[in-house]
């Protein structure tokens, strides 16, 4: 793999799985606090009251990232630290961030800020959540005094991350805050999100002339059917038409696709919520796109489901997740966005694996998650030889940390969290990753000293 000198590598995290401060600095609850009390909805019941207690320890993971290496770290603003209550702006929440950018800028590291990365705050539920079309002016309070005092630190926005997970992980099949299993909400709640990310841009672009790169970024996965029958052909269709085309669409085309308007229809019963000049508005230009890669996925027809798929058996060896490890159809995923969608500059905003880790004697030899980091990366340096524009990578994630519905059992941290003493510890995964953002790529990693190949 080789990158050249324009390539960026970075690290990423979002607010609510490692600040903790629950409800120190002014911050008030946000819908996965309660979502995380309710018996049932979070693995063993835990929380995100104190995680890697970010919030106290930011200085000492600032320097973690630096002895990473990487140009630039992501990271997501707490809305109910910003804003503890409607209207009301909490200036310490905001100076947390102020600080927080400009250390990371006075250590030579390149803040990309999230805007929205789950934690809608308890209030905003309360009056309907992103159900409610309200919902797009407080998201535009937030967005307007983050533009306003941090922009001039940032190196870059990103509106919200992965709608699907808050809009239809939160609102149909409610595994995510805030819990719900309405396909009419989701649908809703969805559209609203969209619709703030391109007033958003519009704001940052329009009205504050600012010249910092804005994009969105969603969670891709590539669909393919089990077998090549009628029947699985058309579960991929609609498996794909839920997972990606539903945001690809209105981002890229200002347009929903019909076949799943169709589709969704038994449930969604008007589709008045779209006003005139919302799709023009949605798909307002960005600056790059970014996407969010795990794993693809393979479906089945099921006539018992409501979309008529669910997900197929594959031989493919898994992630700690369950997930299949497929770098090759991550390939298959960006062709597909070059050919069908954008040309804009596209960011791996986040990818990586969690894996049962071990920690023995100091150490945690994690060696399917480095094979994971290498063969992706791989598949980007290969993409980019052919012409694709990924013009940077975010692993996911810097350190292990609170794992929404999973808790603190899925490890997905390049760095060792011990969540008792808040002990951070490097996994072979952190040193391979350095290694590699060092050499800008590498050879062969076998070897005790790296042939370096720079293009």
């Amino acid at each position: 793999m080789h990158f050249n000198k324009s390539f960026v590598f970075g690290t990423a995290t979002s607010s609510y799985q490692i600040e903790g401060a629950r409800l120190e600095g002014g911050r008030t609850l946000s819908i996965w606090d309660t979502f995380c009390d309710t018996p049932g909805k979070v693995y063993q019941q835990h929380n995100g009251s104190v995680a890697c207690d970010h919030y106290y320890r930011f200085e000492e993971d600032i320097q973690q990232i630096k002895k990473l290496g990487v140009e630039t770290y992501r990271f997501s603003v707490s809305w109910p630290r910003i804003f503890p209550e409607k209207g009301v702006l909490n200036a310490e929440g905001m100076d947390f961030y102020k600080k927080l950018t400009k250390r990371l800028r006075e250590e030579g590291i390149k803040p990309a800020i999230t805007l929205y990365h789950w934690d809608l705050p308890l209030w905003a539920h309360e009056e309907g959540g992103w159900v409610n079309r309200e919902s797009v002016d407080w998201f535009m309070d937030l967005a307007k005094v983050c533009f306003q005092e941090l922009d001039a630190e940032v190196d870059s926005w990103i509106t919200h991350n992965e709608p699907w997970c808050a809009g239809f992980l939160g609102y149909h099949q409610g595994f995510h805050a805030p819990g719900h299993t309405n396909m009419d909400e989701a649908v809703k709640a969805v559209h609203h999100m969209l619709l703030s990310h391109g007033k958003a841009v519009q704001y940052l672009k329009n009205e504050l002339q600012s010249k910092t790169p804005i994009g969105i970024t969603l969670n891709l996965s590539p669909i393919y059917a089990k077998t090549d029958s009628a029947n699985d052909q058309l579960a991929a269709n609609n498996a794909d038409g839920y997972s990606n085309r539903w945001f690809l669409d209105p981002v890229f085309k200002g347009q929903y696709p019909v076949d799943m308007m169709n589709l969704f229809s038994k449930y969604v019963h008007s589709y008045d919520f779209i006003k005139a000049g919302d799709m023009e508005i949605i798909s307002t230009s960005c600056d790059f796109f970014g996407i969010n890669y795990y794993s693809r996925g393979i479906v089945e027809f099921s006539a018992a489901n409501d979309f008529l798929h669910r997900g197929a058996h594959s031989d493919y060896e898994k992630t700690g997740m369950g997930w299949d490890i497929a770098p090759e159809e991550f390939k298959d995923l960006i062709r597909r966005l070059r050919q069908e969608y954008t040309d804009l500059p596209i960011y791996i905003t986040e990818n990586g694996a969690a894996f049962d880790d071990v920690l023995e004697n100091g150490r945690v030899h994690d060696h399917g998650r480095v094979d994971y980091i290498e063969k992706h990366l791989q598949a980007v340096s290969d993409l980019n030889d052919e012409g694709m524009n990924i013009e940077g990578y975010y692993l996911w994630s810097l350190m292990d940390n609170f794992e929404w519905s999973f808790g603190y059992d899925k490890r997905f941290g390049i760095i060792y969290v011990d969540f008792d003493s808040q002990e951070r510890i490097w996994k072979d995964s952190a040193y391979r990753y350095a290694e590699i953002v060092k050499n800008r790529g590498t050879n062969n990693s076998n070897k005790e000293t790296d042939t370096i190949s720079v293009s």
